[in-house]
């Protein structure tokens, strides 16, 4: 049963913060942001937007933060 529920938690947390990540793009449609990376001000590849339409930042601006964050993880 507490297995269940941390499941659930877990489930709720990843949708909530979905959520979050749908709304901000919301606004970014809004304010004709939508498509380009928030680092770069590139337009972000359709294949990557049609993966992940919540995507805030290109495959290369993506790809330097997780560097970063692993450089500074270890």
């Amino acid at each position: 049963m507490e297995e269940e529920n941390l499941l659930e938690q877990r489930v709720r947390d990843r949708e909530r913060k979905l959520l979050k990540k749908i709304n901000s793009s919301l606004v970014r449609i809004e304010a004709g942001e939508y498509g380009f990376c928030q680092e770069t001000g590139d337009p972000i590849g359709l294949p990557r937007l049609l993966a992940r339409p919540t995507a805030e930042l290109s495959i290369e601006a993506q790809e330097k933060h997780e560097r970063l964050e692993k450089l500074y993880a270890d």
